[in-house]
């Protein structure tokens, strides 16, 4: 009896150590939750599956969430994010909602965007409507600044 509380004892010792300690990634996407998390610049709940961003600090792994892509960009901005180029950068596909990367994006411009920037990301350029203005993550940042709500 004493051996068998003792191999069990032992069993949920390692068992939470284990898993307790095991490091989890500091580059991958965290889980939304959707109409809970809060953008980090507007406060506003991130609720709009087509036009979310997500930024990881790839050092910490704190995650931060935005409810525009126009947020995210005067976020790093106004707060002197020291680790900007090495930020890990996703926006949700306008079309298919899947998670891309902001930076390799390209970007229509006349869109109806949670706080009003407009622009909405797609992973293929040819996903854009013919006679649409294309534009790519730099020229964003540029626009974005121009306009800085």
């Amino acid at each position: 009896m004493k051996r068998q509380l003792l191999i069990f004892t032992l069993t949920i010792f390692i068992t939470f150590t284990q898993t307790g300690c095991e490091e989890r990634s500091k580059t991958d996407l965290v889980k939304v939750h959707w109409d809970r998390d809060m953008c980090a610049r507007c406060v506003m709940v991130v609720s709009d599956r087509h036009n979310t961003t997500q930024v990881r600090n790839p050092k910490t792994g704190k995650s931060y969430m935005f409810d525009d892509i126009g947020c995210t960009v005067l976020w790093f901005k106004e707060n002197n994010i020291e680790w900007k180029e090495e930020a890990l950068i996703w926006i949700t596909d306008i079309e298919t909602g899947e998670w891309i990367d902001a930076r390799t994006a390209f970007y229509n411009t006349e869109n109806i965007t949670p706080m009003a920037y407009g622009f909405s990301a797609h992973k293929n350029r040819t996903d854009i409507k013919e006679g649409q203005d294309i534009i790519d993550f730099k020229e964003l940042t540029k626009r974005v600044i121009k306009i800085g709500k």
